[in-house]
């Protein structure tokens, strides 16, 4: 019977090339012919079973509800089946299918292509993209950055993209702009969405929807705040508010002068490379609302700049998002705030 030295012995043989196709094969094997409650309960219980609502682990079952077992928390009364509190609670699609969604994300395919794949409605498609990127923002606020880190500012033109019409809670702050109508007053305004970047040599990076127009120190800390190490150095452009904010948190500032790309060592290049394929991701989306935003810019962290191979982004998507504890439904997410609400 082969063992595990000699399998990795075979495994580091292949060529390079036909690496990521065994590992393919190994997550379709462990994925495949099982079903979603069995596939969250393998992630989720580990370590023993626990309450998805308040961590307890006064856990009795409580009888079975269409064939899946369901449980209760004898903490905090709570009754729920293994895939309660996840993007999956309710799902009527199979691990195989959600599976097929997380390639589709990961290719950055468009919702009618996706949802042809899997099978799925178009709306039922865009519900999806959502949900997983929402759960997603629990992972990407975790990350923290340390080191040499380049930071700076890209900035989108405000959307307001869906229809309004029957909508009971928004109305819009102005006129309708037709397709391809560039804003009405030139260089940084009210009408551009501010993201401030922050990218480190390790691979992450940090991108958030701040205010409208020009940053200030407040909307630094704002994104910033606990999640950059202090005595790390950031790299930046003359911007005063980043003078400011790292004397606040004990960050080295290297400031680069305008019209420049390095200061001796230290240089912006990083940060303009991320700006740079931000905007062509972006531009492959039909238009992107305002209020959605930020899931885009985690969706691009993940395709584009973490230095994951696909294997493990797969992974990330599959193992952690599926199972996160968190839960949302297809009418909450239309319903989030707008961008002025955001950047207030």
């Amino acid at each position: 019977m082969p063992t595990i030295t000699s399998v990795l012995a075979d495994f580091n043989s292949l060529p390079i090339t036909e690496h990521n196709a065994v590992k393919e094969a190994i997550i379709n094997r462990c994925c495949n012919h099982i079903s979603m409650e069995a596939f969250v309960e393998s992630e989720r219980f580990k370590g023993g079973t626990v309450c998805p609502f308040c961590g307890g682990t006064h856990i009795v079952r409580n009888g079975k509800s269409r064939g899946k077992q369901r449980y209760v928390c004898r903490e905090c009364g709570k009754s729920f089946f293994v895939t309660s509190n996840s993007i999956v609670s309710g799902t009527r699609k199979g691990i195989e299918t959600w599976e097929q969604f997380a390639d589709c994300v990961l290719s950055s395919f468009s919702l009618r292509k996706t949802a042809d794949i899997c099978g799925i409605h178009y709306n039922t498609a865009f519900v999806w993209r959502h949900k997983v990127l929402d759960a997603l923002q629990i992972m990407a606020n975790s990350v923290v950055l340390d080191g040499i880190i380049e930071a700076d500012e890209t900035f989108f033109p405000v959307s307001y993209k869906g229809n309004h019409k029957r909508s009971k809670t928004f109305s819009m702050p102005r006129p309708a702009h037709k397709r391809g109508h560039c804003s009405s007053l030139r260089g940084v305004s009210r009408e551009k969405v501010c993201v401030p970047c922050a990218v480190n040599r390790d691979g992450l990076s940090i991108a958030k929807v701040a205010t409208l127009g020009r940053v200030s120190t407040k909307d630094l800390h704002k994104v910033y705040d606990g999640r950059i190490e202090s005595g790390s150095t950031m790299v930046t452009d003359k911007l005063n508010s980043y003078c400011r904010f790292s004397k606040a948190n004990n960050i080295n500032l290297i400031q680069v002068q305008s019209g420049r790309a390095k200061k001796g060592i230290f240089h912006i290049q990083h940060i303009n490379s991320f700006h740079s394929r931000l905007k062509q991701f972006m531009n492959g989306f039909n238009g992107v609302s305002s209020k959605y935003l930020g899931n885009y810019l985690i969706w691009n962290n993940l395709i584009n700049y973490s230095k994951e191979d696909l294997f493990e982004k797969r992974e990330v998507l599959l193992r952690f998002v599926l199972t996160a504890y968190f839960h949302e439904t297809a009418l909450q997410i239309p319903c989030r705030p707008s961008i002025e609400e955001l950047a207030a």
